[in-house]
């Protein structure tokens, strides 16, 4: 017994000493290369070494075994010696790839040619650098503004400049900065934050940002600020039509709006994955439609394509929101004056009518409603559906966790089949939604899924998504996950 824990831990520090080993390595392909890293989404710049292993852990929900550090290690050190241009590379489907088609085949010949497009460009970046505002800087906000410090890089695609709020206090700055830096759902900011009061901005690793205080939103001035061509993303949620968002237009400096919230009239809705292909250049005002509508579109669409849905329910048990009253106090909305806190609330959900928007072959197809329940983040989707061909829960779930590997929804869609998860296990996650295979029900035609969401943090990665998308500032990612699905 003694030898096998010896060995336990020798095995333990072996892997420890890799990772630590590949640190400098992936911090080097970041800074000096704009390559990004990762393990099936799993981000590794910037990461620690426990990280980075629980990263490799993550990799058996897909394969069913873990992905070994001593696989990753060589491509790492590999990659560092192409001389690499900006490009995301997941580090797992492309050991996956090398697996599969690599028999006998030389480690740097297949990085050759596989990331041909992007090897010997010494760090070039064809991307531009565009200019991203804050307008609000609430929940979503913070988390938005989180997310685009993380991605800053070098400076090049998206960049943080400013965040726009109406003053509430004299130490109202000090206030944001607090809130930017502690969070009780999502943990401390990683990094360091300095206040500049003097200046009225915030620095928070590196990123210089500019704090306006404004009412009106076409009368801020961000050329004065250095800020030209600007994209706003409104998420204040105060103006969801294009009347409203238009007065962003107004403003010095902008040259579009995006809106965290479904938009009302003829608005584009976008769920990235799903419909981000129809944003053209002229679209001047862009929605990201609902945080619910982003989780559930992308596994209707797959079922739709699939099986054919008939007609389908959408129940969503909704974590409580900051439009809902703590205590009990007078509310517009009906039920919603009752305490967040103490309550499970009925209320009315538009994500069932706002998915036709995004999918319009499923217009008049869908019912929905919601119950907001007393957690502060991660919500379910209970999707009932009706579909023209029969088949099995077995078939359903081999389906849903293939597509969350190998398909161009791979970011949106994600796959659990563990007996013990819960809500709380969800928060952070970076995809639109995740099917919890252990709970689905089949009988022939009829079947019901459920699908759990960061109602917070994944949605925020959709909406940057769809900003990257506004501003063609996507690098380009490898292995492309059409040839690996050919390719196993």
């Amino acid at each position: 017994m003694s030898q096998f824990s010896d060995a336990c831990l020798d095995t333990w520090m072996d892997r420890e000493a890799l990772a630590e080993a590949m640190i400098p390595l992936i911090g080097r392909l970041y800074r000096e290369n704009s390559v990004v890293t990762s393990v099936y989404g799993r981000p590794l710049v910037n990461r620690s070494v426990i990280d980075i292993l629980k990263a490799h852990r993550f990799a058996r929900q897909i394969d069913e075994v873990e992905l070994p550090v001593s696989d990753t290690f060589p491509l790492v050190q590999a990659l560092t010696e192409l001389e690499l241009g900006a490009a995301s590379i997941d580090l797992a489907r492309l050991s996956l790839k090398y697996k599969a088609e690599g028999a006998g085949v030389d480690l740097m010949d297949f990085l050759r040619r596989e990331l041909a497009d992007v090897a010997g460009k010494h760090g070039a970046d064809d991307r531009t650098s565009t200019d991203v505002v804050l307008y609000g800087f609430g929940r979503i906000g913070r988390l938005l503004a989180r997310i685009l410090i993380d991605h800053a890089g070098g400076g090049q695609g998206l960049r943080l400049r400013a965040i726009v709020v109406r003053k509430g206090a004299e130490n109202d700055l000090v206030k944001r900065a607090s809130l930017l830096r502690r969070d009780s759902v999502h943990g401390a900011f990683d990094g360091t934050i300095t206040v500049d009061e003097e200046n009225n901005t915030i620095l928070a690793n590196g990123t210089l940002i500019q704090v306006i205080y404004s009412n009106d939103p076409s009368t801020v001035d961000y050329t004065a600020y250095g800020i030209n061509d600007a994209v706003v993303v409104d998420n204040t949620g105060r103006w969801r039509d294009e009347e409203g968002l238009s007065q962003h237009l107004s403003a010095k400096g902008v040259s579009r709006v995006l809106l965290t919230a479904p938009g009302k009239g003829n608005l584009k809705n976008i769920v990235h994955g799903i419909n981000h292909e129809s944003i053209s250049d002229d679209d001047l005002i862009v929605t990201a439609a609902s945080c619910t509508t982003n989780a559930i579109t992308p596994v209707l669409k797959v079922l739709n394509d699939k099986y054919g849905i008939i007609h389908g329910h959408v129940e969503t048990v909704h974590s409580f929101t900051n439009d809902q009253n703590l205590i009990d106090n007078f509310h517009n909305g009906d039920r919603r004056g009752r305490s967040a806190a103490l309550n499970m609330v009925i209320t009315e959900t538009g994500a069932a009518k706002a998915v036709a928007k995004a999918l319009p072959e499923l217009a008049g197809k869908l019912s929905g409603n919601a119950i907001r329940v007393p957690t502060p983040d991660v919500s379910m989707a209970i999707l009932n559906l009706n579909f023209e061909t029969s088949t099995t829960k077995e078939e359903i779930n081999t389906f849903l966790r293939e597509t969350s590997l190998n398909s161009d929804l791979h970011k949106q869609i994600d796959y659990i089949d563990s007996p013990e998860v819960v809500s709380t296990d969800f928060v952070g996650s970076k995809r639109a939604g995740i099917v919890d295979g252990l709970a689905t029900i089949s009988n022939g035609k009829n079947a019901v899924l459920y699908v759990w969401y960061d109602n917070e943090f994944g949605y925020s990665c959709q909406v940057i998504r769809v900003l990257e998308e506004m501003a063609h500032v996507n690098p380009p990612a490898y292995p492309r996950v059409e040839e690996l699905a050919a390719s196993i």
